[in-house]
């Protein structure tokens, strides 16, 4: 479906034409976070569409108190209605901007994306580059959470989960589950979540997102639905409005939706595979026909510079502590760097698809914990770099490389991706240079220490059920 409106006139049209009495102006924070302040339509004008202000200190890990001054500007081309506001309430994305520097706020993740953008452009690689993000999600009856000087624990409930065999229900226990890594495609009664899928499927194309597809996926209670790709900057855009529409379709179905990596332990994770591919003169850059699944040599330099700087490219596409529990042997966990046409125990999977239009890299590692604008933007970077020094990634592998032991995967010599938040952090300190030309220093080091305080160091001081499990008779 796509745009709405293109330029202010055709705003204001539409909003008339729909009766808008509220204007959701959005961003995103470096954690991927939406934020939103909504203005009367009658005090929308010319002025406030230019850039209306806010407090930037009360983001976290943001701007100081001192200048704590920054202003919205509004992409009027990213309006939609809000499919779930009681008032006519039109969303209009923003970027953020820095009154001080007199320019895009750097640690803005959409201005980085813009940068970034341009930055290809001006490498003469490409002028226009395509991501198509699939993002898995969990969809739960019921979640509680705990955490305390004293106690630490959580219990999500599905009535798809295999918990749930002997549990007396009011109308009956049907019995029909799909089991632990058995809910790849079941038909109903088996998947419950038919229906629930159809409304955030109907929503996302009212909101004008192109919606392909739905369907269960392995895990019980876990769902996802493909939508089309799109540039790097309406990719993550589309992104933040589909991670919405999930989580809202699901909490007015009094259910409640997850994109955590790994909520069930034993059962597979949520990832977000990102399919990418530059184009120049509208000519596919990745594809040459006769290759390995046509992949052409720049594809090919691209991945090696995702592979060689995947500590670095982690921390932002694998940015939680809980990440790291999903890519782990066993669950279907992309975690080994190589390649392959098809396969997906590979880090990076070429789809199936021999023409140009089709051909393009599938990496599968990253997860929706990852603000997708920075996601992207460090997977060109890293790319970019790989093709400036003509990086050679390992493979292809066709091989089940999750039958692969640990000693067998070291003696081929194939890299893995970081075991950790801490030692994907510790990676991007010590490499970072392939994104300078995008993201400042101030950036670099403020986002690296925030995650160190945010999730690596919360999380190695607390003590949890296995550990007193397996150490509290010792």
């Amino acid at each position: 479906m796509g745009k709405f409106v293109n330029n202010v006139d055709e705003f204001y049209k539409f909003c008339e034409e729909n009766e808008v009495e509220y204007v959701d102006f959005r961003f995103t924070d470096i954690r991927g976070a939406w934020h939103h302040i909504s203005y009367r339509m009658d005090a929308v004008d010319a002025g406030i569409l230019n850039g209306l202000p806010f407090d930037g200190s009360s983001i976290e890990n943001w701007q100081p108190i001192e200048k704590s001054d920054m202003l919205l500007k509004p992409d009027i081309e990213t309006a939609f209605l809000d499919p779930f506001t009681a008032d006519s309430t039109i969303i209009v994305i923003c970027d953020v901007y820095d009154i001080y520097k007199n320019d895009l706020y750097e640690r803005c993740p959409r201005s980085i994306a813009k940068k970034t953008l341009k930055y290809m452009e001006e490498s003469g690689v490409g002028d226009d580059a395509f991501f198509g993000p699939e993002n898995e999600f969990f969809i739960f009856d019921d979640v509680r959470i705990w955490s305390g000087v004293n106690q630490t624990g959580y219990r999500v409930d599905s009535e798809e989960g295999e918990w749930n065999y002997g549990t007396g229900y009011e109308m009956g226990n049907m019995g029909h589950r799909p089991g632990t890594k058995g809910g790849y495609f079941p038909v109903m009664p088996t998947d419950t979540m038919v229906d629930l899928r159809a409304e955030m499927m109907q929503v996302m194309d009212d909101i004008g997102l192109t919606v392909m597809l739905g369907h269960h996926e392995v895990a019980q209670a876990q769902g996802e639905i493909g939508i089309k790709y799109a540039g790097l900057i309406e990719a993550a855009d589309n992104v933040q409005k589909y991670k919405y529409v999930v989580k809202m379709v699901a909490h007015l179905n009094g259910k409640t939706a997850t994109f955590m990596p790994k909520p069930l332990y034993g059962d597979n994770g949520n990832g977000m595979h990102v399919h990418q591919s530059i184009w120049k003169e509208g000519k596919n850059q990745f594809y040459k026909e006769g290759e390995y699944a046509n992949l052409s040599e720049m594809a090919l330099q691209y991945l090696g510079g995702i592979f060689r700087h995947s500590g670095a490219v982690a921390s932002f596409t694998n940015p939680s502590t809980n990440s790291y529990k999903r890519l782990v042997p066993g669950y279907e966990a992309p975690s080994i760097l190589t390649y392959s046409s098809q396969n997906r125990s590979a880090a990076c999977r070429i789809p199936y698809g021999a023409g140009e239009m089709a051909t393009r890299i599938e990496t599968r590692f990253p997860d929706s914990t990852a603000c997708p604008y920075l996601c992207f933007s460090v997977l060109m970077l890293a790319g970019l770099d790989g093709i400036k020094n003509k990086d050679v990634p390992v493979g292809p592998m066709d091989i089940d490389l999750f039958e692969l032991t640990l000693d067998e995967i070291k003696e081929r010599n194939i890299p893995q991706m970081p075991r950790t938040l801490r030692e994907a952090l510790e990676g991007l300190r010590e490499d970072f240079e392939f994104l300078r030309p995008v993201m400042s220093d101030e950036f670099i080091n403020a986002y690296r220490r925030y995650m160190f305080t945010s999730q690596v160091h919360q999380d190695e001081a607390r003590p949890t059920g296995f550990e007193f499990k397996t150490t509290y008779s010792c």
